[in-house]
């Protein structure tokens, strides 16, 4: 009996490592555009720094990257050159995207309760490894940070594959799984005990290949202080994710990174605050409900800030969801999503308070926040967090550049804000992050003008990642379904 099935598994183990040999490069079935040398003639430029549009451009891509972009009138095509008259369409730079994930929430928390104790193990997030990658690219994210691994092995695979032609998907900074203390509701985050272990864990997965670290919502300041430490020691930055350590706290220990903003996450103001714990949503709520980006308190921190360096991840779509009568979710992410994930976010909507006031005064609190912050001269970054319900990989990241201009900002910031920024984030902005000469072609090419209506960022034709032109709609029909199951 036992080697009768020994036998099958072994031939079952097999049969699945021959597929996987078998299996072509994957990206090469969504290509649209592949030559040495591409022109794009007569499209209108907005370059990720924040300077005004430039219009009736040709950009020429050579092996890769930007050769030159300039007036048609004066830019020669290269013999050779396959050439592309894109009259109506801009070309922005490829999003960075700066609080991504390739988990998604399938089913909410309510519905996995199936104990008389509540959930057990707890939370549990689906890996999307085949979804997520595809829906970042036809979204027109080229580079994005995971921020927050639940399965990391099966990050580093994805990575792996993605470089190697095998999977199409965009350049992947990959953050370690969460630095987080004890008492967390996540089934699949391991809980530190104590400031040696937080050390040997970030040495654990610096040297496994990732290149990022966030800390969650119950670490301690002193397990918080030593990974952050253990971070710098290896080349790598750190963010987080807080609650029971503040802000201020935070700073202290050198932190590089804040995500989510203030709003939703720096505890500081909560009175009675304990050293160490994480207080109830409804106190933190309460402590910022009726502040202002100028008052005082706010005013100090947006200036400690700055003075330290210390970056601000936005990530306003995942707060924009629980704003009641915001619009729902447009067909086309209705479309990807999986039946289950559909319902769940169904679900979600319905149970929205109509009353509720509280949620709004947040989230325009937040954007008040970011725009002071900016305004400052603080490093903003662009993310989303799309972990449901409803708010999907690459979709999130065109919505959180749409919300940025609802926070104030113009149109050509928001669009720096969402590829400069990012690259400068990275250390990689000698790379990508702009549109200029020797970066790498990483562009989106999108039909209308976004410059004039920032909506055109959804309208994707073509996304160039490294030179190599991949088709929307192609990527977007493969996910078609699945997202919240594969």
């Amino acid at each position: 009996m036992y080697r009768g099935r020994w036998m099958s598994f072994t031939g079952f183990a097999l049969l699945a490592v021959s597929s996987v040999a078998a299996i072509p490069p994957d990206s090469a079935a969504y290509v649209s555009i592949h030559a040495a040398t591409v022109a794009l003639q007569h499209v209108e430029i907005i370059d990720g720094t924040g300077a005004a549009p430039r219009t009736d451009q040709t950009l020429i891509i050579t092996n890769g990257r930007i050769a030159t972009v300039g007036p048609s009138s004066r830019i020669p095509v290269p013999s050779g050159a396959l050439v592309r008259d894109y009259r109506g369409y801009s070309v922005i730079p490829g999003l960075v995207g700066m609080h991504d994930h390739l988990f998604y929430m399938t089913i909410s928390p309510d519905a996995q309760v199936n104990s008389p104790t509540g959930m057990e193990p707890g939370v549990l997030l689906h890996e999307i490894p085949y979804t997520a990658p595809r829906l970042y690219l036809a979204t027109g994210v080229t580079t994005l940070r995971t921020t927050g691994s639940m399965e990391p092995y099966t990050d580093l695979k994805v990575r792996a594959r993605i470089d190697a032609g095998a999977m199409p998907g965009p350049h992947l900074d990959l953050t370690a799984p969460y630095l987080e203390g004890r008492g967390t509701v996540f089934a699949q985050m391991h809980e530190l005990a104590g400031a040696a272990e937080a050390e040997r864990f970030v040495d654990y997965w610096a040297e496994t290949g990732m290149s990022s670290f966030k800390a969650y919502t119950s670490i301690t300041r002193a397990e918080l202080a030593a990974a952050t430490a253990a971070a710098h020691r290896h080349g790598l930055r750190i963010t987080g994710h807080l609650c029971s350590v503040t802000w201020p706290e935070a700073i202290a220990v050198g932190i590089d990174d804040f995500e989510h903003g203030p709003v939703y996450t720096d505890s500081e103001f909560v009175a009675g605050k304990l050293p160490d714990i994480c207080p109830d949503g409804a106190q933190l709520d309460a402590s910022w409900v009726n502040k202002r980006a100028s008052d005082p308190e706010v005013v100090r921190l947006i200036r400690s800030l700055v003075d330290h360096h210390i970056a601000v991840t936005s990530t306003l779509p995942i707060f924009e969801l629980s704003v009641p009568r915001r619009a729902p979710a447009q067909p086309r992410v209705l479309d990807a999503m999986s039946a289950v994930a559909r319902e769940n976010y169904h679900l979600f909507r319905a149970h929205l308070d109509p009353a509720d006031a509280t949620s709004g005064k947040l989230l325009r609190a937040e954007m008040d926040f970011e725009h002071a912050f900016a305004t400052a001269g603080g490093l903003l970054l662009a993310g989303s967090d799309p972990t449901g319900p409803g708010l999907l990989p690459g979709f999130g990241d065109q919505r959180e550049i749409e919300l940025f201009v609802e926070a104030g900002f113009t149109p050509v910031q928001a669009i720096a804000i969402g590829t400069q920024n990012g690259a400068r984030f990275l250390g990689r902005e000698q790379e990508i992050g702009t549109i200029a000469p020797g970066k790498h072609a990483d562009l989106v090419l999108l039909h209308g003008d976004p410059a004039a209506r920032i909506r055109d960022i959804e309208s994707v034709e073509v996304v160039f990642k490294d030179g190599v032109g991949y088709d929307p709609p192609q990527l977007l029909a493969a996910v078609r379904g699945q997202v919240g199951i594969r």
